[in-house]
């Protein structure tokens, strides 16, 4: 049967691969993606394989890819997108890949040095600048501050000690003559007030700093970070303080420029920088030209290059799966397949073979096997999303029923009985249907993060719960909180009151001078005993003199609660009646005996009957009784109340009540019936089935020893008593397991189906967050009677609730509703029948590597 309805039929096979054909066979196999490869050589270390040298290799190259990425990233360069489909090159053009690499690596890197020595050269001259044009200026303030006379030609200078000790040192030093030595250089701004509190600390005061900042920021050749800096010049006396400032200056990180003492060279050397920025600029330019023409063809080229060594890495990785024969001419590997597809793998492999020259064919042949296969679904784009719903519940045990069919209409129907507004469904439907349209657009854009993909990838979920939500806002009447008056209310309207406003008449479809209407009062009937429906309903949904009713959301809970217990109740019959397809397919015929047949009278004995209770007040019983039943009140004194006669007076008659007191016995011995019927004969079948089988393998052992006794004399009896231990059957653990089965599914038919009153709640919540949405803001708005005032009102009311409706109600809401939906199908209806046991299907699949879904 189709893997729409259960998993693909799974096939473990053998693969001879001639060695010169094998790389070739791996690519086509990798190109279908309809393998997935057994590791033959579990116990041998990764690094001991055939191949791991070629991986290795693969791994080296894209190490150099990344490289140039960064480079590429780095200079601005878009790389140009590849497709796909380009095909995984033969080994001889690996090796010219990896020459070519390493060329283009060698390249890019002597680029790169050499474009940061000249930038490194480029910012040692603009700070050198810097010092030059700074430096006279600190030299005139220190004369000033110092009253230093400076001599003809040199920088000899009288400097007063301030860090003299005494007065005769301070004497001394005002009418001595010293050589004054100077160092200038640049240090980062941030370190500069630590920097001169250690010069202070370390000369004692008898260095004179002076320091300007340099306007423009310096950006970092290696880490391209701006930098600023500051220019200083430090004046100080002796080769001792002079070896301690550079040792200062060392441990800060700065750097010292050689400054002329002269100011004649000191405008030279000026004009000489300035020349060499000009030509370094120059250099750089062109360059920098050259760089980017260099990165622009790595950027064609680098998509295509990643994609190729990928696939050869993939290849080499899945071989080193492989065993040699004991010939090392061919390789064997093993692998699960599709059974429908074993004739596209052949033809693969065929492919492969024919492409590498190959003088025998590939040989691919199925092999019996008693290890459990992986499950294999397979999807299109609209059936994905549901199935990952399934899967997340737990991967799908081999070939057992697939929920994913009946979820596609399931999900969405139950979430949009708990957010069933016409007019939301619109909005969402039309968001879905947006995305759908531009898919193709929207596939590769990764602004929208990781939220936008989520809402990409279900798309067509979304767009199945907005129809939904039209559909049941449509029987709730319900579009923004608003009734539709399509066909005119079907209750008698004889009665005068003009107490309602104009929003009320419109909702009956009434002209405002008419007071044929129909009377509200605060009591819980406040439909008039002579208002009675007429006989023909409503066609469509809920009438719409509910919307003005005064019990408009008592009537419409009791509706919505019924509603609830009725779907709910179908749906846990529905994952019942699947498992019998279960049943039969793993011919496990004593479950359906005693399994799936008490069961289905389990529940259909208890909410079976209040299903139909439910019908039968809805058509039967009519507002115009006074005495109606309460069916809740029914359920609970059919068991408590066990064998006693339904009383009108109590609200516990239906129908006649001899009649009804007989049907509620049989229907309560019967689900009393069910519990030792699920309980006891299903582990007593099994536990005589298994005495019956080892019987049956004793004798066929037996048989088996007599004829080896009687040709070869001698007896191995040992493997066959070792197989029989290997089955023993647990007698303990199966009746525990059935025990735990049954308490489950008795207490689980109950907790279930008060779960599904969930329906209930969310729908009355959704429906009582738009009405107080549209109350609050719009409608406050819409009534304002002032012109000036009436506009911007109208304006900033209907933003504020179409903001509301997007984000409370659309969004919130959705998502709480969606929640809720997926917690009915996991646990209510999925544990009924599918047990989630198995492991996915992972093939051998560029597809699915180069898009990370089927990281190896």
């Amino acid at each position: 049967m189709g893997s729409l309805f259960r998993s693909e039929e799974m096939s473990l096979s053998q693969l001879f691969l001639q060695s010169e054909a094998v790389y070739a066979c791996v690519r086509e196999l990798g190109e279908l993606g309809l393998v997935q490869f057994r590791d033959l050589n579990p116990d041998v270390n990764a690094f001991q394989r055939k191949f791991v040298s070629e991986v290795r290799r693969c791994d080296e190259m894209e190490r150099k890819l990344r490289f140039f990425a960064k480079e590429v990233d780095k200079s601005g360069i878009t790389s140009r997108p590849a497709s796909l489909d380009v095909r995984a090159p033969d080994p001889p053009v690996m090796i010219d890949l990896e020459n070519e690499f390493e060329q283009l690596e060698a390249q890019v890197k002597d680029i790169e040095s050499h474009r940061e020595q000249l930038q490194k050269n480029l910012i040692d001259l603009v700070e050198l600048k810097h010092v030059l044009q700074n430096a006279q200026v600190d030299f005139e303030h220190a004369e000033r501050e110092t009253n230093i006379q400076v001599p003809q030609g040199d920088l000899q200078q009288e400097l007063i000690s301030n860090g003299a000790e005494s007065e005769e040192e301070a004497a001394a030093g005002r009418i001595g003559k010293v050589n004054l030595e100077f160092v200038t250089g640049t240090i980062a701004r941030e370190r500069f007030s630590g920097f001169e509190r250690v010069l202070w600390r370390a000369t004692r005061g008898n260095v004179y700093v002076r320091h300007a900042a340099i306007p423009e920021a310096i950006r970092d050749p290696v880490t391209g970070n701006a930098v600023f800096k500051d220019v200083f010049v430090l004046f100080f006396s002796g080769e001792n303080l002079k070896n301690r400032v550079k040792k200062i200056c060392e441990g800060y990180r700065a750097t010292l420029y050689p400054c002329p003492e002269s100011r004649q060279e000191r405008r030279e050397t000026l004009t000489s920088i300035d020349g060499r920025i000009h030509d370094l600029n120059q250099v750089l330019h062109e360059t920098y030209i050259h760089s980017q023409e260099q990165l622009g063809r790595l950027g064609n080229d680098l998509e295509t290059w990643n994609i190729q060594v990928k696939k050869i890495k993939a290849i080499y990785h899945t071989m080193n799966m492989f065993n040699l024969d004991v010939t090392a001419k061919c390789l064997i590997a093993e692998g699960w397949c599709p059974v429908e597809s074993m004739d596209e793998i052949q033809d693969a492999l065929n492919r492969g073979s024919e492409y590498s020259g190959a003088s025998v064919q590939s040989i691919l042949r199925p092999t019996e096997t008693k290890l459990k296969p992986p499950t294999y679904n397979k999807t299109n784009k609209f059936t994905y999303a549901f199935q990952n719903i399934v899967d997340a519940y737990g991967i799908g045990s081999y070939q057992e029923v697939n929920p994913t069919p009946y979820t596609i209409i399931t999900f969405p129907f139950l979430f949009a009985v708990m957010f069933g507004d016409a007019g939301h469904g619109i909005l969402m439907a039309m968001f879905a249907a947006a995305m759908i349209i531009f898919e193709k657009r929207l596939a590769n854009w990764k602004a929208g993060g990781e939220i936008f993909e989520t809402m990409f990838g279900g798309r067509y979920i979304i767009i199945l719960m907005g129809l939904f939500s039209i559909y049941t806002g449509l029987i709730y009447n319900d579009v923004f909180s608003k009734s539709l008056n399509v066909f005119g209310t079907k209750w008698n309207v004889t009665y005068t009151d003009a107490g309602l406003n104009y929003t009320q008449r419109q909702a009956l479809g009434l002209d405002n001078n008419t007071h044929t209407v129909v009377e509200i009062s605060a009591d819980t009937y406040s439909v008039p005993v002579e208002a009675f429906a007429r006989n023909d309903p409503y066609p469509f949904g809920i009438d719409p003199i509910w919307q003005v009713a005064g019990n408009k959301l008592l009537t419409l809970n009791s509706f919505k609660m019924k509603l609830s217990i009725v779907l709910g109740v179908i749906h846990m019959m529905f994952g019942i009646i699947l498992s019998i397809f279960n049943y039969i397919h793993y011919k496990q015929y004593y479950k359906i005996f005693f399994r799936f047949i008490p069961e289905v009278l389990f529940l259909t004995s208890i909410f079976g009957w209040l299903v139909f209770l439910v019908f039968f007040k809805w058509i039967t019983f009519y507002v115009n009784k006074n005495k109606q039943p309460r069916l809740l009140i029914v359920l609970i004194t059919m068991f408590l109340g066990f064998g006693g006669t339904p009383n009108i007076e109590e609200g516990t008659q239906v129908f006649d009540p001899e009649l009804q007191k007989y049907v509620q016995i049989f229907l309560v011995l019967i689900a009393v019936a069910c519990i030792p019927w699920m309980l006891i004969p299903s582990p007593i079948y099994v536990i005589i089935k298994d005495k019956l089988s080892k019987r049956h393998r004793a004798n066929y052992q037996r048989i088996e020893d007599d004829e080896e006794v009687r040709t070869n004399g001698e007896i191995a009896g040992g493997e066959g008593a070792a197989a029989q231990e290997d089955d023993q059957l647990e007698v303990g653990e199966l009746i525990v397991h059935q025990a735990i089965h049954t308490i489950e599914f008795c207490l689980g038919c109950i907790s279930n189906t008060a779960s599904y009153l969930r329906l209930w709640a969310l729908s009355l919540a959704h429906a009582q967050l738009s009405e107080v949405l549209w109350q609050q803001i719009l409608q406050r708005a819409l009534m304002m009677s002032a012109l000036y005032i009436s506009i911007p009102a109208i304006f900033i009311g209907f933003s504020v609730w179409a903001a509301g409706t997007i984000a409370v109600l659309l969004v919130m809401e959705g998502l709480s509703a969606f929640l809720h939906a997926l917690r009915l199908h996991w646990v209510e209806f999925q544990n009924k029948f599918y047990m989630g046991e198995g492991y996915a299907f992972m093939p051998f699949s560029f597809a699915t590597i180069l898009t990370g879904e089927g990281e190896q």
